[in-house]
């Protein structure tokens, strides 16, 4: 027999983790800080991995790093709660994305920061005159696509992940013994929360196994506090700290990055509906998620970050959870821009071992990869389908393992393909869904 009074329960319990539900603090705030660990090492890694590269000193190191846990926080707390046209209304995190790395590499070292700060400010509101035309863009972003993108994200994300649950790439422990355990008991630590806990315990599965996996290392001596000693306890990000300079060659591809991260931003706005509510996104989500994409990239330059995009490793947590709730990812974003604010707690975050952070993110990108899939298969594939989306994948992810075969291309078209899997994927599958009729492949 039912029980009405189980039902009720039930029920008032999902809708407190729906889109519009807000969880009370003591549940938000582990669920959002899960949030933030999923993402933090990835955001400030962006901007170190370009200072090294381009030859940036301490203090201009500083600068960037502090700027993009404020500017990310920021951004997703716009993502959820919009200013006007701009946010998807939906938990989406954004921060310094990969995606632009190799693009940001070969500007700023040809055009210096402010030129890479110049060209994030343009195409950053290209980026939003693009959202303007989500609506009647989107015929050409169909489940074949959006789907594909998805699955290139997840897949091209693995590699990460197992990195991470090595130690991190140019870690000199990478793929100790130390290191696997480390991340293989994280990563069993979250399947068996996940599967047997309940109520916060179940929810809070990826913190509570992050936490101990911390005090484990930590234990083993895999903790470094140096970093810490040396941040200070409050600093406000200076706008114009790095003057913005606007060069042609500079701004080009960025503004063909922004049109591949737009593309990316409605996959993963496509795989958080899917994953977390089983539904296709509205044109407005997906409208005012590209608009704050762009928006807030070229806010970010004003203060010294890199360009914001949506974060695929959050859309895994809400794949894996089913948690919805906008304000648990609005809480999260809070602790971002505190962090900015007080670079010593930045510091504190920032001695998460990567295997702590890999044996979690497996999982995640794992579940990316999963809901990539079931967007191609709700509909069923089709011979058509199977074609874009097997070509796709196999230039996105074929050329980027073989990068040699892209050598004599012109440095134009070198430095927007990068070693970007995703954004060879895309570019494919959009051409081959636009120049493929749809009615033969019906007809036959």
């Amino acid at each position: 027999m039912n029980n009405p009074l189980k039902d009720v329960k039930v029920e008032r319990n999902r809708s407190k983790y729906d889109l519009d539900g807000k969880p009370p603090l003591k549940e938000a705030i582990p669920l959002g800080l899960q949030h933030v660990f999923a993402m933090f090492l990835s955001n400030i890694a962006v901007p170190i991995i370009l200072a090294k590269i381009v030859g940036l000193n301490d203090a201009d190191l500083t600068v960037l790093v502090q700027s993009s846990m404020v500017m990310a926080g920021i951004a997703t707390l716009v993502q959820t709660y919009p200013i006007w046209i701009f946010g998807g209304r939906l938990p989406i995190v954004m921060g310094s994305s990969f995606g632009f790395l190799p693009t940001n590499i070969a500007i700023a070292s040809n055009y210096g920061i402010s030129g890479l700060l110049g060209a994030t400010f343009i195409g950053g509101l290209f980026g939003s005159l693009f959202g303007l035309f989500v609506k009647p863009l989107r015929r050409f972003f169909p489940k074949v696509v959006t789907g594909t993108v998805v699955l290139t994200i997840g897949i091209s994300l693995l590699p990460t992940g197992i990195t991470a649950m090595a130690g991190g790439s140019g870690a000199e422990d990478f793929g100790s013994a130390k290191n696997w355990l480390v991340s293989l008991l994280v990563m069993s630590m979250v399947l068996l929360l996940n599967q047997f806990g309940k109520g916060m315990i179940k929810t809070s599965s990826i913190l509570i196994a992050i936490i101990i996996g911390y005090f484990i290392a930590l234990l083993m001596g895999m903790v470094e506090f140096t970093t810490i000693s040396n941040a200070s306890w409050f600093s406000i990000p200076r706008p114009f700290y790095f003057p913005l300079e606007f060069k042609l060659g500079a701004i080009a591809p960025m503004i063909v990055m922004f049109i591949v991260t737009s593309v990316e931003t409605i996959g993963d706005v496509t795989a958080i509906t899917m994953g977390g509510a089983d539904r296709e996104p509205t044109d407005r989500e997906l409208s005012g998620a590209v608009l704050a994409n762009g928006m807030t990239s070229s806010l970010a330059a004003m203060f010294n970050s890199l360009a914001n995009t949506s974060f695929s490793q959050n859309v895994g947590i809400i794949t894996f959870t089913k948690m919805m709730s906008r304000f648990i990812v609005a809480v999260g974003s809070v602790f971002l821009i505190v962090a900015g604010l007080i670079p010593k707690l930045g510091a504190l975050l920032s001695t998460l071992p990567q295997s702590v952070i890999g044996g979690a993110s497996i999982i995640i990108f794992s579940q990316i990869t999963l809901t990539g899939i079931d967007i191609l298969t709700s509909d069923g594939l089709t011979a058509r389908t199977k074609l874009i989306t097997g070509l796709s994948l196999s230039f996105g992810l074929g050329l980027t393992q073989v990068p040699e075969a892209m050598a004599s291309l012109p440095s134009f078209l070198a430095t927007l393909f990068g070693d970007s899997s995703i954004v060879i994927a895309c570019l494919v599958a959009l051409t081959l869904n636009i120049i493929l009729p749809e009615e033969k492949y019906q007809n036959e």
